[in-house]
């Protein structure tokens, strides 16, 4: 399968671009510089911007899959909704947050008393892409939020899915490793069970 990988070289990025490539998947890896890109090993390295669509989506064509890793505050959704329409690229997966997600409370993870001030804008900017990603029916879209923690941990494969409920194991943690979520995202890609739809990942 043709991936491509935008945000390839962030933390969730490039555990994304090591799952897919190590499953023997045809990786592209897209990001600002190439630098940070061409340390990833197998994947092809490409120079892209996802504010500026109708020329990434040239470098998206031809793949079966897009993933978006990149942070939500730095583009606009129509910006990548544009790009992966345009690229002619059926499918699109996101890495998303877990401030749109519900807790045990009842409200949004993001409205609860804990949550980081510094992270605010970013879940913000994530919940208005989910909204218009749940209003869009021409691309089959997934959106794969975290855990509260999501961190660099050990690659396990041994952790639960939910839907749109903060997960938190028998130790009241919230959390799942950069390496547990890639495993989570590459099943998803390529055995998809959630199509139009956001679910989570946790221990």
């Amino acid at each position: 399968m043709k991936i491509a990988v935008i945000g390839a070289a962030g933390n969730a990025g490039r555990r994304i671009v090591q799952e897919a490539v190590k499953r023997g998947h045809e990786v592209t890896a897209i990001g600002p510089t190439l630098e940070k890109l061409t340390e990833l090993g197998a994947a092809s390295a490409v120079v892209g911007d996802v504010t500026k669509p109708e020329e990434l989506a040239g470098k998206l064509a031809g793949h079966d899959v897009i993933v978006s890793s990149a942070r939500f505050v730095r583009y606009e959704p129509v910006d990548l909704l544009t790009a992966a329409k345009t690229s002619g690229v059926p499918r699109l997966v996101v890495v998303g947050g877990a401030g749109s997600l519900r807790s045990a409370a009842g409200g949004l993870v993001a409205e609860g008393p804990n949550f980081p001030e510094a992270a605010k804008s970013e879940a913000a900017a994530g919940m208005k892409l989910l909204e218009q990603l749940r209003k869009e029916n021409e691309l089959d879209w997934t959106f794969l939020s975290p855990s509260a923690v999501f961190s660099a941990g050990e690659r396990t494969g041994k952790f639960r899915l939910g839907e749109d409920e903060l997960l938190v194991s028998a130790e009241g943690k919230s959390h799942i490793s950069f390496e547990d979520y890639a495993i989570a995202l590459l099943d998803e890609i390529e055995n998809p069970r959630n199509s139009r739809k956001r679910f989570t990942v946790g221990y």
